[in-house]
């Protein structure tokens, strides 16, 4: 029998991972329409590997369109601003060029009122003092500047907002797309946990 796929491929073959099935049909006698020879059974491993094999082609050709996206871009960039090498490009599909987007991220663990300047967070990682973030809950939103970076707190500007407990603390507040390729508003939210006993 021939190897089936029975899942994703790897995007980085050689040769075609598509192994085909030869179908044959039943060979019947003309005369009584006895079946001489079976032919090829239709079982539902052979239906998965149409299945599978139509959609890691279109994995190939989404990944290979991307590529050629980022190309154009690059071209596109290099033909504005020659020597940049598409520096400044990203395509937004989860494949950077060259450009990391900070993603530092932190709670605030204490509600804080309008003119603070001491945050008290979850952690300081990837926080740095003289730079930008921007704090927000559900309510209000502001960027401010980064004067001193503790153990766990950050010092900032004074706030011209009162913020809830649980408030963000981000580097950025946008949240990457990679399936349509678009950056959107970064959310602010509260759960409900419910602990239940196990005897």
């Amino acid at each position: 029998m021939n190897k089936l796929m029975n899942g994703e491929i790897p995007l980085n073959f050689k040769k075609n991972p598509y192994e085909r099935i030869q179908w044959h049909d039943d060979v019947t006698d003309p005369v009584t329409g006895e079946v001489i020879e079976d032919g090829t059974p239709f079982m539902s491993e052979f239906a998965n590997n149409f299945e599978w094999g139509i959609f890691n082609a279109y994995r190939f050709m989404i990944e290979m369109y991307r590529q050629m996206e980022r190309m154009r871009v690059q071209m596109e960039l290099d033909g504005r601003v020659p020597g940049n090498s598409g520096t400044f490009a990203d395509t937004l599909d989860g494949s950077s060029n060259k450009i990391t987007m900070d993603k530092a991220l932190t709670d605030v663990i204490e509600a804080v009122e309008v003119g603070t300047t001491v945050l008290k967070v979850a952690n300081v990682d990837g926080f740095t003092p003289f730079t930008q973030v921007t704090i927000f809950d559900d309510m209000h939103s502001e960027d401010v500047f980064i004067t001193v970076v503790g153990p766990d707190s950050i010092k900032v500007q004074a706030l011209k907002n009162a913020y809830k407990k649980g408030a963000k603390v981000a580097r950025s507040n946008v949240l990457i797309d990679t399936v349509n390729a678009e950056m959107g508003v970064g959310v602010w939210q509260t759960y409900n946990v419910e602990l239940v006993e196990v005897v």
